[in-house]
């Protein structure tokens, strides 16, 4: 079979198959009487050898040496090819990723799309300053994708970099909630606790409806992030977690503050205090613990708190007894006309 009719049948261009030739990669095995390349089946047969391997990504030497050397074993040539595959296929995934993103912000310039280029670079950064640089500096690109910040502040470890990157969700607008609830599901605790963060700032009922959900958490730091977020919205669900977060601690003076403005209502007032006191006698409560529900004796409105700090006057625990015969002088003295 001839050049031409060979080409025609394989699908591999006359000028390709010259260029195998010349490199010995496949050599038609006769000649015609007027010295045009004459090719076998066999030769054909490896043509469509060449372009197989080819289609793997194996280079013109690499086939060669497949198909000529009898010793070839293709494991680890295969091996190598799927992790190069594997590579390109992320790169690709990354650039896909980096063009909805762009697509996203709805950029009117290429101005918008270059600043938005040089934030994905520097989040990228491993170093925490130029990454909160990068954040900051996002404050100027008009209509953020909002799924990237959350994206970031979910995988973001440096305190000052996940509160600036939590801050400009905020100005994103957009739907940084829908984009963080995923993650209050996962089996990371920091991703959840870092979702949690974020949702307690963004605005709206879905992110309310989030952190209540959160309030069920496995996870300490999650329950009493999302009730003091709920209870300085309001929300009176989150009661009982933030007396919880007042006997635990960290973050015990922040809840108690919170319980007593939710103690401005007389339901939850009678509510809460109910509460505290019952953790008030828990008789395996150590001292540490009482004195922190004793202190947030003191943020509740009136005089509500009273009769328990009275009680607690007499307590066995000096510290606790001498902390609460304070607060009563204090809520007993006389007001100034």
């Amino acid at each position: 079979m001839l050049i031409g009719e060979v080409a025609r049948y394989s699908g591999v261009s006359a000028r390709m198959l010259r260029h195998y030739d010349s490199l010995g990669l496949v050599r038609p095995t006769g000649r015609t009487v007027g010295g045009y390349r004459e090719y076998s089946a066999d030769d054909i047969r490896r043509i469509f050898h060449v372009e197989g391997l080819r289609s793997l990504g194996l280079s013109l030497r690499q086939i060669g040496s497949a198909l000529d050397d009898p010793g070839f074993t293709p494991s680890a040539l295969v091996g190598d090819l799927i992790r190069k595959a594997e590579e390109r296929l992320n790169r690709e995934r990354e650039l896909l990723e980096r063009l909805r993103m762009v697509d996203t912000a709805e950029p009117s310039s290429w101005r918008d799309v270059a600043r938005i280029v040089e934030l994905l670079h520097g989040l990228e950064s491993p170093s925490a300053a130029r990454r909160q640089q990068a954040v900051l500096a996002s404050a100027e690109v008009p209509a953020m994708p909002a799924e990237l910040l959350a994206e970031a502040v979910l995988t973001e470890s440096d305190p000052n970099v996940a509160g600036a990157l939590r801050w400009a969700l905020t100005r994103a607008g957009g739907d940084g909630v829908a984009s963080l609830i995923p993650a209050m599901s996962s089996d990371d605790v920091d991703i959840r606790r870092r979702a949690v963060l974020a949702l307690a700032e963004l605005p709206g009922d879905e992110a309310i409806a989030a952190l209540t959900d959160a309030l069920g958490d496995t996870d300490t730091t999650i329950r009493g992030h999302a009730a003091l977020a709920l209870g300085a919205r309001g929300v009176t669900r989150a009661v009982p977690t933030l007396v919880g977060t007042v006997v635990e601690g960290p973050n015990d003076v922040e809840a108690a503050e919170i319980l007593g403005t939710l103690a401005g209502d007389p339901e939850w007032a009678a509510r809460i205090m109910s509460a505290i006191a019952d953790e008030l006698a828990i008789p395996t409560a150590d001292s540490a613990v009482r004195m922190r529900l004793t202190q947030a004796l003191a943020e509740m409105p009136g005089t509500i708190a009273l009769d328990i700090l009275r009680q607690l006057a007499d307590d066995d625990d000096r510290a606790v007894a001498l902390l609460a015969s304070s607060l009563v002088k204090v809520l007993e003295a006389p007001t100034m006309p």
